[in-house]
């Protein structure tokens, strides 16, 4: 049986990380069972030392989009084979609007932001006997706000990377206008990527000025509801 190795579920949220989440939801959508594998001591020695991987046996994939690359090669699965040449092209441009613009401004608000940090700090280090208590929530802080940095969005003010997040949310709002999925009522792999991000925001019982930002548009709050309700009905609000 497949294993999936993620953090777990937290703040609300099938898992703390989005891409984790996006890879629960193609597994659910499809019926593929699997073990999820919850350690994040193991994170050190994850391929790319990030999560999510699977282990499949002989087959370790990391990434997100290379798992899921490899669990439709695998299980014969053509999710997106319906979409026009135009859909599929701005399914992937929004998609990586999606995972290489607005995830930052989740690890911005979670990370940096003052509001929302000692909440991360006590979920993932609270644990830890002292002085690691002390010693490892500092240190990881410091090098998530570092590979902010060095993505870019480190260099915005807090109300800047607020800007930010608030222009994607008023984007995919307006796409998504009254249709149940962004391509009408089937679902693509674009929602799956949507729902991973946005439920991050919207579903999270973390409050911040970026979460309630999300929860402003009542059509993606009720669409990250929608999914959870039909695939994790165990912890749907």
């Amino acid at each position: 049986m497949i294993k999936l190795h993620s953090f777990g579920a937290a703040f609300g949220l099938i898992d703390a990380s989005p891409f984790v989440s996006k890879v629960k939801l193609f597994l659910a959508v499809h019926n593929i069972d699997y073990q999820e594998v919850n350690d994040v001591m193991r994170l050190g020695k994850a391929p790319k030392q990030k999560f999510p991987y699977i282990d499949d046996g002989k087959d370790i994939v990391a990434d997100s989009g290379f798992i899921l690359e490899y669990l439709s090669k695998k299980y014969l699965i053509e999710m997106d084979s319906w979409l026009t040449d135009e859909q599929a092209a701005t399914a992937h441009l929004i998609s990586k609007s999606l995972e290489e613009n607005l995830y930052w401004c989740l690890v911005y608000s979670r990370w940096v932001n003052d509001d929302t940090w000692p909440i991360i700090r006590s979920h993932f280090f609270g644990s830890m006997p002292f002085p690691l208590s002390t010693i490892i929530p500092f240190l990881a802080r410091k090098g998530t706000i570092k590979r902010i940095e060095g993505q870019g969005m480190g260099a915005h003010t807090a109300e800047q990377v607020l800007t930010i997040a608030k222009q994607s949310f008023v984007s995919l709002s307006t796409v998504l206008a009254d249709k149940r999925f962004f391509f009408g009522d089937k679902m693509s792999s674009l929602d799956i990527i949507a729902f991973a991000q946005l439920s991050s925001f919207t579903l999270a019982t973390l409050n911040n000025p970026t979460n309630s930002a999300a929860r402003e548009h009542q059509n993606l709050v009720e669409f990250t509801e929608r999914i959870e309700q039909i695939y994790f009905s165990e912890i749907a609000r």
